[in-house]
């Protein structure tokens, strides 16, 4: 219960000043921290990771090889001249070509799950989205440094070290995109 104090001159009363205490002008809960670092830096705390992912790759094989053999030969018996030529030859050239790229962008949340005796974290998140009847999970682990996570709490998935990144999914689309039976067994015969 606060008092007030008044001081009382004639028929005018004034409130006394008294002297404001630091509780009374600081309280947690009004007011936001001014400068505040809002970075994980405890076990349990959350960290906004920034997947992009991006890869290319191209392996071109070539071999050519050929062989030519010639047997050439004059016979002549009783004044009459023959010609015998014989050749064989056989060359083969082959080409192969292989192209394979890949992009991955998404933007999820993860979890100080240890720190390192350096003072790194290591930290874990799996998001798993349900589109369209389309299942697809999304799981993200390495070790990151506090100086790697950016001021607004994010970091970048090429920051992360040891990172294992995980992108799967399953439903209609995804079934529809795998080749069917009997192209898979063509395949694993060699023959498709």
């Amino acid at each position: 219960m606060k008092t007030r104090i008044f001081l009382a001159f004639g028929s005018l009363a004034i409130p006394a000043q008294q002297p404001a205490w630091a509780e009374q002008l600081y309280d947690r809960d009004k007011w936001a921290n001014l400068a505040s670092d809002n970075r994980a830096h405890d076990v349990g705390d959350i960290v906004t990771v920034l997947i992009y992912e991006s890869a290319s790759a191209t392996n071109r094989v070539g071999t050519r090889s050929g062989k030519n053999t010639a047997l050439d030969g004059n016979i002549g018996v009783a004044g009459v001249d023959e010609t015998l030529s014989f050749g064989i030859g056989s060359s083969y050239r082959g080409v192969g070509e292989t192209e394979r790229s890949d992009r991955f962008v998404a933007s999820m949340a993860a979890q100080v799950e240890q720190i390192l005796p350096n003072g790194d974290f290591i930290i874990v998140g799996s998001q798993n989205l349900l589109v369209n009847g389309e299942k697809r999970d999304i799981q993200v682990r390495g070790r990151v440094r506090p100086i790697d996570i950016a001021s607004n709490n994010t970091v970048a998935s090429s920051r992360l070290a040891n990172a294992t990144i995980n992108y799967d999914g399953e439903g209609f689309a995804t079934r529809s995109a795998k080749p069917g039976l009997l192209n898979r067994i063509f395949s694993f015969l060699g023959i498709g």
